[in-house]
């Protein structure tokens, strides 16, 4: 039991990892693409975009975990929004502001449309994100969704069924993803996102192994094609990242990466949605300010990674934890309340 609970650490870290890798391609090479740094950025910083894909297959991990445990749909709404909601929206309402002080001009957006990002429906509505770093939430919300109407409707059992579909569409989207038809567009790139679908498909595929022993051929086959996804859906180098991102997942869940569960890395697991929600437009407000105050571009960066983490730190422990916190009492006192019901005294037959 030690030893399982030290491997789903190893997740935590592998996240808290995850989400600085994405923080480091923001605030270096992607900044200098939109805005132009004062130094060379480390090409290699780039592979930072796709660890977001290294979330997808954690959420595909955590997440049938979580359905399997969870009663009704009901109860995993509730869950995930408690999960998400209270923290993206102390981080709209802070990226807003720090746009609008601090800039990047560019990187405002309408009322209205912040509006809309409360609900995470912007995208589907052809808004801005508050945040570039949003679109994944969206992609995530609507995973949510779907395991939500397929578990509780369709039934766990018919789930294998499902996945291989979703599989078969996901490889003819990025195959011809040009030549999707127009009616089709919406519910093949947005509805069933097929860029990113077998990577959370891979991740409840390796939790059906990893704890319910080791499954028949046909979903070892499915697992495969599902990982193999990524070498068609993405471009090289990236698809070998992305690939490369199952590896380390495998050695995690296999065991062989429990040294990553260090009080670091798993503080750093803990921030990662918080870190993910408020670090891009607002360290881009900080790394303009440090240039205008004539700072050097690394300076800028250290100062936007320290207030990025700070942010992070107060959104977990005031917002996150209070919230999960809130919720686990109330489905626990809601779920014990039969129990606490008197039962209409009967006569007796005697």
């Amino acid at each position: 039991m030690a030893e399982s609970s030290q491997r789903l650490q190893a997740l935590d870290a592998l996240r808290g990892l995850a989400a600085c890798g994405v923080m480091l391609f923001h605030y270096v090479p992607y900044y200098d693409e939109l805005y132009g740094h004062d130094f060379e950025p480390w090409s290699p910083l780039w592979y930072g975009r796709y660890c977001v894909h290294l979330f997808y297959i954690l959420s595909g991990f955590v997440i049938f975990m979580t359905l399997e445990r969870t009663p009704t749909a009901g109860w995993f709404g509730l869950a995930r929004a408690f999960r998400l909601l209270p923290a993206l929206w102390v981080g709209i309402l802070l990226t807003s502001l720090s746009v609008y002080f601090l800039g990047p001009i560019d990187r405002g957006v309408t009322p209205i449309e912040t509006l809309w990002n409360f609900t995470l429906l912007h995208e589907y509505l052809g808004m801005h994100p508050v945040d570039g770093a949003y679109w994944s939430l969206v992609v995530e919300a609507t995973f949510y969704v779907w395991m939500a109407v397929l578990f509780f409707g369709l039934g766990k059992a018919r789930l294998r069924s499902v996945f291989w579909v979703w599989v078969a569409v996901s490889y003819a989207g990025v195959l011809f993803w040009k030549q999707i038809p127009d009616g089709l567009d919406f519910l093949v790139k947005d509805l069933l996102f097929v860029k990113y679908a077998p990577l959370f498909i891979s991740g409840m595929l390796l939790y059906r192994w990893h704890h319910h022993g080791k499954p028949p051929v046909s979903e070892r086959v499915l697992l495969v094609l599902a990982m193999a996804h990524c070498l068609f859906a993405y471009k090289a180098p990236f698809n070998g990242f992305v690939l490369g991102c199952y590896g380390v997942f495998i050695l995690a869940i296999t065991g062989y990466l429990n040294f990553l569960a260090n009080r670091v890395l798993l503080t750093l697991g803990s921030l990662s949605y918080a870190l993910y929600l408020v670090h891009q437009n607002i360290g881009y407000g900080i790394m303009d300010l440090a240039y205008d105050a004539g700072l050097p571009g690394p300076v800028g960066v250290a100062l936007a990674i320290t207030t990025a983490l700070t942010l992070a730190f107060a959104i977990h422990h005031g917002v996150e934890k209070p919230a999960l916190r809130w919720f686990r009492n109330y489905r626990r006192n809601a779920m014990a309340q039969p129990a606490r019901t008197p039962v209409p005294e009967q006569v007796s037959s005697r």
